[in-house]
């Protein structure tokens, strides 16, 4: 097969590895067949079984604890990887591997030596440097399993698609105008992460992207990639546990922006100067309320991944046919959805997170920016309010006010013209009406137009406009930034963050972002990405995003991000949903998320 070289070059590199010939009577292959590629093996077969293994054992580790890991097994697997992708394997390698501490690691592997599993080869005449190989015994033992496997597989799930739902959640005028990014480059030197590079994200579109390219990433970066995906909550959840373990089971975790102040306070995340070199991640391509998103007080602590604002969305054709302007305040948002509401003919005039809890909460604190109303005391500045010093003790939640009152208000409103699931959507299912031509207007993360730009059987497809959210009568137009940063957890061991930095700068760089964006994203954290001629075809949202960067509409001080801010939107979603349910009024809800925040925030 043909492989980049270190150097960027192409070059052919013969995977045939040191092994003797081993034949395997049932499935009748050899060693050095299996590792070259020869038709009528199946190496590719053992390699998915293998990064199957890999991924459930992965899950059952984090899913029920305490657990135990199987040195014998993971060194096994290790080894079989490795023999099949033709890369020699060290002794250091495979007790790195284990899972296990070094000493019972290097006696379980003399148990496996003298059981005849692995061989040992000298890579140098003096005998003192050496390889360590799967023996004949161990290959046969794997190809039998992988067959096994499969077939039980096969008799317990059925070989089908997955299910709709189960496809949809992914189990998955610039400075720079005329730049053309060129594609990323191999790295000088691969990683030298052993048992490869543990990434945990989230489980959206961006990040599958990155998934579905991971065979490309890993020819870039020399090594092996290990990315596990989980829901915003379960994300949460996972990263804080992972800060409990004695050492981290990834190099780099995803951290959704408000997240930053109770991650750094609870010491999840190392600092990004105690990595790298900053300067080297050319921080002024970033849009800059993504930057300073990643930032607590005054200091780094991740690099923007996705930076995904969300927008309002809403169909130009059906506008146009309406004879409606494009709504630039939360009145015409309102006199457009009732112009454009027609449920007797399936159509709805707007689409929003109004499910329970985290859904809810992010739209209601957003939309109390609309109206000029920040969640908490924070200091007002040109643009908005200061978010880059919230490290303070006379912080306070600011929920029940008036302008708050009239975001709640605002919502009471929109009930009238959603759709009648509307306080079960949240993040994907308010796109999917919108994609399906069911609603005339959503608001949604850039991240999730995919859902309808790249479906051409979509209505909405080629005629969507994106505006910042229109504001109520003393808000300012504002598109609040989400999106996620990639961090390097604070229990790393000290020998892997130096190639986790490299990773973080690769998996950053204008190149790899603009591969995402070309493959299906619509995210982009950097100016020179959304300027590039070849993104700027592929979607107008990456110019209208572009442009509101410059607009200083960008804000990060909708969400911020306090240590306190998961509650505060978890309390505001339980709040705001009962309100919507008609279960208590507007005032009733403001005086009730007020009073709980404010606990929280004392405690």
């Amino acid at each position: 097969m043909t492989r980049r070289s270190r150097t960027g070059s192409n070059a052919t590199t013969d995977l045939k590895v040191t092994a003797q010939p081993a034949t395997n009577i049932q499935s009748g292959y050899s060693a050095d067949a299996l590792a070259a590629g020869q038709p009528g093996d199946n190496r590719a077969e053992m390699l998915d079984v293998i990064g199957f293994l890999e991924a459930f054992a992965g899950e059952v580790e984090t899913s029920i604890e305490p657990s135990a890991p199987n040195p014998y097994f993971n060194m096994a697997m290790h080894l079989m990887r490795s023999h099949l992708e033709g890369r020699i394997v060290t002794a250091s390698a495979l007790v790195a591997a284990s899972g296990v501490p070094y000493a019972t690691a290097m006696r379980k592997l003399g148990e496996m030596q003298k059981s005849g599993l692995i061989e040992q080869r000298p890579r140098t005449r003096s005998g003192r440097s050496f390889s360590l190989h799967p023996s004949a015994e161990l290959i046969q033992k794997w190809s039998q399993l992988s067959d096994r496997l499969q077939r039980i597989a096969q008799q317990t799930f059925g070989g089908g698609p997955a299910t709709t739902a189960e496809a949809d959640y992914y189990f998955g005028g610039s400075y720079m105008a005329g730049h053309s990014i060129q594609p990323p480059q191999v790295l000088p030197e691969p990683l030298a992460l052993p048992g490869g590079l543990r990434i945990l994200v989230h489980g959206d579109p961006t990040f599958m992207v990155m998934e579905n390219l991971k065979r490309q990433f890993e020819q870039l970066v020399g090594s092996k990639i290990n990315q596990r995906a989980f829901s915003i909550d379960r994300l949460h959840e996972e990263a804080l546990r992972n800060a409990e373990r004695a050492t981290s089971r990834y190099d780099l975790i995803a951290v959704d922006l408000p997240w930053i102040g109770e991650f750094v306070k609870k010491g999840v995340l190392l600092p990004l100067d105690e990595v790298l070199d900053v300067e080297r991640l050319d921080p002024s391509d970033f849009h800059t309320a993504g930057w300073r998103a990643a930032h607590w007080n005054g200091r780094p602590y991740g690099v923007p991944s996705q930076t995904t604002p969300e927008l309002f969305f809403y169909r130009r054709d059906l506008f146009a046919e309406a004879g409606l302007e494009p709504p630039t305040t939360t009145d015409a948002v309102l006199d457009a959805a009732r112009a454009l509401h027609d449920p007797t003919q399936g159509r709805y005039g707007i689409a929003w997170n109004a499910a329970r809890g985290t859904a809810l909460g992010h739209t209601f604190i957003m939309t109390c920016a609309d109206f000029g109303q920040p969640i908490i005391n924070m200091k007002r500045i040109a643009g908005g309010y200061d978010a880059d010093h919230l490290d303070r003790s006379d912080l306070e939640p600011t929920i029940d006010t008036p302008r708050a009152l009239e975001a709640a208000e605002y919502l009471k409103a929109l009930l009238d013209f959603s759709p009648p699931d509307i306080l079960s959507m949240s993040w994907y299912e308010r796109v999917r009406p919108y994609a399906s031509g069911r609603v005339a207007m959503a608001y949604g993360y850039t991240l999730l137009a995919p859902y309808f730009e790249q479906d051409p059987s979509s209505p909405a497809c080629g005629q969507t406009g994106y505006l910042p959210h229109p504001p109520g009568p003393k808000g300012s137009p504002v598109a609040p930034v989400g999106g996620y940063v990639l961090a390097v957890p604070a229990n790393l061991p000290e020998e892997r963050r130096a190639a986790a930095g490299e990773a973080l700068i690769a998996f950053t760089s204008p190149e790899a972002q603009k591969l995402y964006v070309v493959n299906g994203s619509r995210t982009a954290p950097r100016y020179s990405v959304g300027a590039d001629p070849e993104v700027r075809r592929l979607s107008t949202i990456f110019e209208a995003v572009d442009a509101m960067s410059w607009r200083d509409e960008l804000q990060f001080w909708p969400r911020p991000p306090i240590p306190e801010i998961s509650k505060i939107i978890s309390i505001c979603g339980q709040e705001m949903h009962d309100m919507l349910r008609g279960v208590i009024p507007p005032r009733d809800a403001l005086e009730r998320a007020q009073a709980r925040a404010a606990q929280v925030m004392r405690q």
